[in-house]
């Protein structure tokens, strides 16, 4: 369980338009120095980010960051320009790779031995910061700060996933969120999906092509940014590590054990501010007050990445922070997360490679989990907001006072499992659901030709399937009900096999296990296959 909040008082951050001019205002001189000793031409004030030059009033278009990276990639040979995919109206997905290496393919990314971390920004269009904070560290790398990190990592830059979305810019988009007062894009993509609501059923082609990028540059360490909603704390930004119960426990301890409680750390020395681990505050059904975070499910970009067995972060800066401080407090965030990975590179990379080796078959895990109390109340830092006007539309804009108390109360930031189930050796996937193999090959997941001879197998008979009124996310979603009984079967002419003894068996077993509350049956993919009496059609080998 996550440690209680300090009872520190934040204070205002002060000398940011100095320490933004100094940046930019030293910027030519120090890159001279690094172009001298690179061959390459030295940046200058054009490397100031749509947020800066408009004094935080707009935020960067697709184009903004695309012509970003790609002059960055032209001026300086550690910093290579690719694109890792395409959104649904056909937008390149920009993609700044960092470091030394020879260009800008995974192939040259995974050669290098280094330590590999993906840095995502604008998954939700109106949650803009992380956008501008990631191409602010990319300037201040190309300026020859933080030049110890090439040491030991390659740094995948993504700072407009939700392209399409960026695109749809008003002035109401994020309501009460302070600025930008240019407006911002919308929450889900073109289709209307939540991207980060994709990450399992991979309806969009943002989501595969995420998927693609973490299989073939396969990074060892994961940031995705984001903006709150709602509570009004007093944390400049909160934070996640992977919350599914099935999250390998080396990667659980080094976020919250290691990582999250220094960065916490430094960012109270060095800025005054508090961090925190993400969450609302609210009565569940009706009682107390309770710091409640979001969500297990591996739709979520972190808890998946989880799931793959890597080290994933989910960053929120504070929604009615100014979006200067909002940009500031996500680049500071990132910095810090960077200089104790860079720290820990070879303990990151050993986890990894650990967790990647470490067989799950015939573990008891997780498929369905409830929020899990704390032992005793933590001290909640709380805040309050001072209403202000737009000065476009009229409309009401909250800003965060300085005023802050502590509020202890339960906390919910972990996650107990109300369902498990052992794992198999390997799933038997009929030939006839092309649709779920070609959604798992797109995960990564490795599959192999099942043969013609007949297998001990386990069949889930089905008692009942409940099925949502409603759809979410254009899916309406099944819970299955049932129980497993043996069974003989010989595979048929092209019948797969997924073993669970690789990488990805975590999130095998969470996308094909029926009773799974996020898998393939779930989001209803085999809906014309699911009745009371019949046998789900995915079976499963036991093996020994």
């Amino acid at each position: 369980m996550t440690s209680s909040a300090t009872g520190h008082a934040t204070q205002p951050q002060t000398g940011q338009a100095a320490r933004r001019g100094a940046l930019v205002g030293g910027l030519a001189a120090v890159a001279a120095v690094l172009a001298a000793c690179e061959g390459s031409p030295a940046p200058d004030d054009s490397f100031l980010t749509r947020a800066e030059r408009t004094g935080y009033r707009e935020t960067s278009s697709h184009a903004d960051v695309v012509d970003f990276l790609q002059r960055a990639a032209a001026n300086s040979p550690s910093v290579h320009y690719t694109t890792f995919g395409y959104t649904n109206e056909g937008r390149a997905l920009p993609l700044a790779v960092v470091g030394d290496v020879a260009d800008a393919s995974p192939a040259s990314v995974r050669a290098s031995g280094r330590t590999v971390v993906y840095l995502q920004g604008n998954i939700h269009a109106g949650e803009v910061c992380g956008k501008e904070a990631l191409q602010m560290l990319l300037r201040d790398i190309m300026a020859g700060r933080h030049s110890e990190w090439r040491e030991s990592m390659v740094l995948l830059i993504g700072p407009i996933y939700n392209a399409d979305g960026n695109e749809r810019v008003t002035l109401t988009n994020r309501g009460r969120q302070h600025g930008p007062v240019g407006g911002m894009g919308q929450r889900p993509n073109a289709q209307g999906y939540d991207l980060n609501r994709d990450h399992m059923k991979l309806d969009s082609p943002e989501a595969r092509s995420v998927a693609r990028l973490f299989s073939e540059y396969d990074p060892h360490v994961a940031v995705d940014l984001h903006t709150t909603n709602g509570t009004q704390h007093a944390y400049h930004l909160t934070y996640s590590p992977p919350l599914h119960p099935n999250t390998p426990v080396g990667i659980d301890d080094f976020l919250r054990e290691g990582l999250l409680p220094h960065v916490t750390g430094e960012i109270r020395e060095k800025h005054g501010w508090e961090y925190y681990y993400y969450g609302n505050a609210f009565a569940r059904g009706g009682g107390e007050p309770g710091w409640y975070t979001f969500d297990h499910r591996p739709r979520f970009n972190n808890n998946y990445l989880g799931l793959r067995n890597r080290i994933a972060i989910l960053s929120e800066a504070y929604s009615y922070a100014s979006f200067e401080e909002r940009v500031l407090a996500t680049l500071y965030f990132v910095e810090e997360i960077l200089d104790y990975v860079h720290e820990h590179a070879n303990e990151v990379r050993t986890i990894v490679a650990e967790a990647d080796a470490a067989t799950v078959v015939g573990d008891s895990l997780a498929l369905r989990a409830v929020p899990e109390r704390s032992p005793a109340p933590v001290d909640i830092l709380m805040g309050a907001t001072i209403e202000e006007t737009h000065p476009l539309t009229g409309r009401p804009l909250l800003l965060r006072a300085d005023t802050q108390y502590v509020a202890p109360m339960y906390e919910y930031g972990t996650f107990a499992p109300t369902l498990r189930e052992r794992v198999p050796e390997a799933y038997l996937i009929p030939a006839d659901l092309q649709d779920v193999l070609t959604r798992l090959a797109a995960h990564g997941v490795t599959l192999e030709p099942a043969g013609t001879t007949p297998l001990e197998v386990e069949e889930f008979r089905i008692d009942s399937v409940q099925t949502a009124e409603q759809p979410f996310q254009g899916r309406n979603e099944q819970t299955l009900f049932g129980g497993y009984e043996p069974a003989q079967v010989t595979p048929a002419a092209g019948d797969m096999l997924a073993r669970v003894d690789q990488p990805l068996g975590r999130l095998l077993f969470s996308l094909l296990e029926p009773q799974s509350d996020d898998g393939f049956a779930d989001w209803g993919f085999l809906a014309d296959r699911l009745s009371a009496g019949e046998v789900y059609p995915i079976l499963r080998v036991p093996g020994g």
